[in-house]
């Protein structure tokens, strides 16, 4: 049995493309993507970055509420979602805000889901998504009840789920993975492994070696993939999409990836589980550092063109805020309206009293 396990880990090497110095290490598995395409995807990696330094300062000056970090995860969110179509469909967790906004969701109303508004969770018709789940790992088996759905209807288009670490660990995952592999979903399972979910280190939530390797007990694919790596990340999301839709089942991605900041901005401080040594260790992997090496190894990136998206990024940013502190706050009747068709009569009485209130 332990040589049964060590050949299964064995299997599951992590997939890279670009190394740290910003050098193409496996020219075989170079994705088809044009000098466009590879600027595209710089862009929206410094854009989030500067989003995510600005989204923390807000937060601390008290116009937000629940923010959770993304920096050092630029690479495994968006490598994986430029992969995507516009019909395919994004479960995400509650860190997985970026993909959404390069779906299509205002930025605006991203704020307004860090506030609590009803708004920030009403998805446009042509955001192909729901609302970041902040139950953890409760999108994995809904995101396997989409993927069956598509391969039912007969659409060539999948479900992408998002989890850390800390959602591999959760009953929902075992349930969602096998779900999917007895049914075939059209589902991609990501498992971004940033090393401590909240504040426990991984090697302390399983045994395995690998996340990716508990694809074997669900019988789908599954990959550990360089998760600072934008290039490997969109290869395999890339791959695992064909696979799906071309019905050869579900696959589980996982991403060795980092978070630079805190587990969230309230109140996590990742010193007391976190060292120096390992923050510096990380840092040298930055996902953005790695790609622009590689970009201006090619004469695809300057550091004007690098400028001119931050700039962008602050004024957008600065835009969107204020449009969502002028959004007219949420009331209690709000809420019973689009909670019920028809509201039942003890609820109809408590809705006359709230709209008394409100209207003094």
């Amino acid at each position: 049995m332990k040589r049964t396990l060590e050949n299964i880990e064995k299997q599951f090497e992590t997939f890279q493309i670009l190394n740290e110095q910003g050098e193409i290490v496996n020219e075989e598995a170079m994705p088809d993507l044009s000098d466009d395409d590879l600027k595209e995807i710089m862009r929206r990696m410094v854009y989030t970055r500067i989003l995510d330094q600005r989204s923390i300062a807000l937060n601390r000056q008290g116009r937000l509420g629940f923010y959770a970090p993304t920096a050092g995860q630029e690479a495994s969110q968006l490598g994986s979602h430029y992969a995507l179509e516009q019909d395919d469909f994004i479960l995400p967790g509650y860190r997985d805000v970026p993909q959404l906004i390069w779906q299509g969701l205002p930025l605006y109303k991203a704020y307004l889901f860090s506030k609590g508004h009803y708004i920030g969770n009403q998805m446009p018709e042509e955001v192909k998504a729901v609302s970041p789940q902040i139950i953890i790992g409760a999108q994995i088996t809904q995101a396997a009840g989409v993927g069956l759905g598509f391969k039912k209807r007969g659409e060539k288009t999948i479900a992408i789920t998002y989890t850390g670490d800390g959602g591999a660990s959760q009953g929902d995952f075992y349930e969602g993975v096998n779900f999917a592999g007895a049914f075939g979903a059209q589902t991609v399972f990501v498992v971004q492994n940033n090393q401590y979910a909240i504040s426990v280190p991984s090697e302390k939530q399983t045994a395995a070696q690998t996340i990716a390797q508990k694809a074997v007990a669900a019988g789908i694919e599954g990959i550990q993939v360089d998760g600072m790596d934008v290039l490997a990340v969109y290869a395999a999301t890339k791959e695992a999409r064909e696979r799906a839709i071309n019905g050869e089942g579900p696959t589980l991605i996982e991403t060795l990836t980092y978070r630079y900041g805190p587990h969230t901005m309230a109140g996590d401080d990742p010193t007391r589980y976190r060292t120096e040594d390992t923050d510096n260790e990380w840092e040298q992997k930055d996902p953005i550092v790695r790609f622009r090496k590689y970009l201006e190894s090619k004469d695809l990136w300057s550091e004007e063109e690098e400028n001119e998206v931050i700039e962008k990024a602050k004024e957008e940013i600065k835009a969107a805020i204020k449009e969502a502190d002028n959004t007219a706050k949420q009331k209690v009747t709000d809420l019973m309206d689009i909670m019920y068709e028809e509201l039942p009569q003890n609820l109809q009485e408590q809705r006359e009293e709230y709209a008394e209130k409100e209207s003094k």
